[in-house]
């Protein structure tokens, strides 16, 4: 499986994540970097884009000798990143299941998608995603729909499903009052069927990662063969024990614990 996203010096989201993730999950994982971020658990204090012939060549050194039976997209920075990607993506196999994460900002606040680049996300990343993840931010960011309710979460997909992924997961973890309920939910659709997935919400700040992480174990079990709906359930319940186990690192938000299983049999 191929990740092309930026990296988390802190190691707790970002390339660093996703490939924690593919390991804990049995699936070889690879890596596009898109750019560098200097990060820790207080925030992001800086980032540089790798030029876009770096991204290339890695794109093509990868899958030109390897192959890739999934790829997840995530920190794309930039219009000239979002595009290059996007045209890579459109030489692959359609067979090849593309879990886009339209990441915009970190755990944190910290902008990582800069305003030139939705466009090139929505017009040109989407309609090549097998699923795209966004969590409420990002479905305002590429849609405009503000979301207030899970009524609220059928809507927002149908809007992001207008820009052409063949399944849209809506992550509905940031649903205003949602920290007064004793679930989490998401909702994935297809524009014709749909499925709701509650999680136990657990009373611990330490959930940095928890979008990377998500994306990853989903295109990690769509490489493993699953159909999506299977999928996400499978991916959902690994983030769901990884968001259990997240631990203080640092002296702000610490990560999710993405080798919870190897901890607790």
């Amino acid at each position: 499986m191929l990740t092309v996203a930026g990296s988390d010096s802190g190691g707790g989201a970002g390339i660093q994540a996703d490939l924690k993730t593919m390991l804990a999950l049995g699936v070889h994982g690879m890596s596009v970097l898109t750019a560098v971020t200097a990060q820790n658990s207080l925030g992001v204090q800086g980032a540089w884009e790798l030029p876009v012939d770096a991204v290339r060549a890695q794109f093509r050194a990868v899958v030109d000798d390897i192959g890739v039976q999934a790829v997840k997209t995530g920190m794309l920075a930039s219009a000239a990143t979002a595009g290059t990607v996007a045209d890579l993506l459109g030489g692959l196999d359609r067979d090849v299941p593309v879990v886009v994460d339209p990441v915009a900002v970190s755990k944190h606040g910290d902008a990582l998608l800069g305003e030139e680049a939705v466009d090139v996300v929505r017009g040109r990343l989407l309609p090549l995603a097998t699923v795209a993840t966004p969590n409420l931010d990002e479905v305002t960011q590429l849609t405009g729909v503000v979301v207030a309710d899970e009524a609220g979460m059928r809507v927002a997909a149908r809007a992001v499903l207008g820009y052409g992924p063949r399944w849209v997961l809506v992550k509905g973890g940031h649903l205003p009052g949602a920290e007064r309920h004793a679930e989490a939910v998401d909702l994935l659709s297809d524009g014709r069927t749909e499925r709701w997935y509650r999680a136990p919400r657990y009373a611990n700040r330490h959930t940095h990662g928890t979008g990377c992480t998500l994306a990853s174990a989903l295109a990690s079990y769509l490489a493993l063969g699953h159909d999506v709906p299977a999928a996400v359930g499978y991916a959902k319940e690994y983030v769901r024990g990884a968001i259990e186990a997240g631990f203080p690192l640092g002296a702000g938000i610490g990560p999710v614990d993405h080798g919870w299983r190897t901890r607790t049999g």
